[in-house]
């Protein structure tokens, strides 16, 4: 029965998402960008009540008092699809940092495009970087977040590699803070699985990571080293 929840829900998934993003596209373009991110959670927070209707998968947030007033930039354990909609519940108003290739994608792109993502090209090297950068401290002085899954690509449960380092960088060059955010969605939902295990993904969010006087890589590795301390299952 397990894996008919998970195909019921991957289906509606597929479903809601394509959906929602024909209507996101035709009424997105005249609102503005607070008014499309309350939308963007309304599809997150379907997605989430329908997961754990079906699949009896939940979440639960800890360390929500650690976000700080401002605009910064979190730092997300990047291990299941999961978290890709979830962080609308997770952060508050924010633009991602996500592959270019997903902009190309038809409607999904589109509204991609209306969320001010900042798509990078992840075989650019240092011009990635750079990227990330100039329109990273242009959202901040916007006043949006940034969210940033620094491994940019899903990793194996109790796996990681080395984090990139534009998050810090960004964080260090505005004088913000680095939120890191841990959870162990990946040993429910396999980054390359269709079954859905029944649970509870624990999410934990954690105290701010000062940038200012320090040397980016010593925040990165800082940030890393707290962030899989804590998605552990």
């Amino acid at each position: 029965m397990q894996w008919l929840a998970s195909l019921v829900f991957t289906i509606f998934l597929f479903a809601w998402t394509g959906c929602y993003a024909v209507m996101f596209i035709v009424v997105g373009p005249f609102m503005p960008f607070r008014a499309r991110f309350r939308m963007a959670r309304g599809w997150g927070r379907v997605l989430l009540a329908v997961l754990r209707i079906t699949c009896r998968l939940d979440y639960r947030i800890e360390g929500a008092g650690n976000i700080p007033a401002g605009n910064h930039i979190a730092l997300i354990k990047h291990s299941s699809a999961w978290e890709t909609f979830a962080q609308v519940m997770m952060v508050p108003p924010h633009v991602w940092v996500l592959k270019r290739e997903l902009t190309w994608v038809p409607f999904l792109g589109w509204a991609l495009r209306l969320m001010r993502c900042i798509a990078i090209d992840r075989s650019a090297g240092k011009s990635a970087v750079q990227s990330v950068l100039e329109q990273g401290r242009q959202r901040l002085a916007e006043g949006e977040w940034i969210v940033i899954f620094p491994e940019g690509t899903r990793m194996p449960p109790g796996e990681t590699r080395r984090y990139g380092v534009s998050g810090a960088l960004l964080a260090a060059q505005n004088e913000r803070l680095i939120i890191p955010v841990a959870h162990d969605a990946g040993y429910f939902w396999p980054r390359r699985g269709l079954y859905k295990k029944p649970g509870t993904i624990r999410v934990v969010i954690g105290p701010p990571i000062a940038t200012a006087g320090r040397e980016p890589r010593e925040v990165n590795e800082e940030a890393q080293a707290w962030i899989e301390a804590h998605s552990r299952h």
